[in-house]
């Protein structure tokens, strides 16, 4: 069932006329949860667009039409670091984005340089909703295999050889009393690797893709596995438990 984005209305208008005032866009897209599953009243609407030419000089012009046409309350700019190639913003439509009672309007926006062949994975990104592209440059197209599996091979060698190292860190925190790094400790060298191991055995293609998604990219039952290993009173034996569950996927993937 498509998901219903009509409280972007306005914004989805906005972008359909976006290319007449913006000649150098090529191609402009919905992805994200719209696309991929979970949409719910709270999702922002997840907008790519790739431009030929200078695609900062491009996004610049993108958001000033936002600001202009659209009731912009407020505008978070990633660093110019974070892509080397775009720009990324988070263009909030409603003052504080953390009230969730009302329906929640906020557009991450990214706008990079055309790169010499577009392609898109729809097993990672979903099917795209496609708002731009006259020229048919956007191909679905899966990911280099290799490339995943190697990754992948990499990850599961490298959870096997620190899973050792890593639970006496955790152990090492909890006997010290120091919560606050056994907490971090657990959650980056006992929760996040598992489920990286339990994503690539069951959902290879989104290997990468962390704690997101855990309700549909995962067995049923496992998010909620997941969760009591989160940060509680016993964290010793939640901790426990999570290595231990990873010694059981690593005996599978190895």
């Amino acid at each position: 069932m498509a998901a219903d984005l009509s409280r972007y209305d306005d914004v989805l208008a906005f972008l359909g006329r976006l290319p007449e005032e913006v000649p150098a866009l090529q191609v402009v897209v919905v992805n994200g949860s719209a696309v991929t599953g979970g949409w719910d009243e709270h999702s922002d609407l997840d907008v790519e667009a790739w431009c030929s030419g200078d695609a900062a000089a491009t996004y610049d012009a993108v958001l000033a039409l936002a600001r202009h046409e659209l009731q912009v309350d407020h505008v978070w700019e990633l660093p110019e670091a974070t892509w080397p190639d775009g720009r990324q913003c988070f263009v909030h439509l409603q003052p504080d984005a953390a009230d969730l009672s009302r329906p929640t309007r906020l557009v991450d926006l990214v706008v990079q340089t055309m790169p010499e062949r577009l392609t898109m994975d729809t097993r990672r990104h979903g099917v795209p909703v496609v708002l731009h592209d006259p020229e048919g440059r956007l191909v679905l197209e899966d990911d280099d295999e290799a490339e995943l599996e190697a990754q992948r091979r990499y990850a599961v060698q490298q959870t096997a050889a620190r899973r050792q190292t890593a639970a006496w860190l955790v152990e090492r925190a909890l006997a010290r009393g120091d919560l606050a790094e056994a907490t971090t400790l657990h959650l980056r060298l006992a929760v996040e690797p598992l489920v990286r191991l339990l994503r690539i055995e069951h959902c290879p293609a989104r290997h990468d893709y962390g704690l997101r998604y855990l309700r549909t990219d995962l067995p049923a039952g496992y998010a909620e596995r997941v969760e009591a290993l989160l940060p509680g009173p016993d964290l010793a034996v939640r901790a426990r438990a999570a290595f231990a569950w990873q010694d059981g996927v690593l005996a599978r993937l190895t």
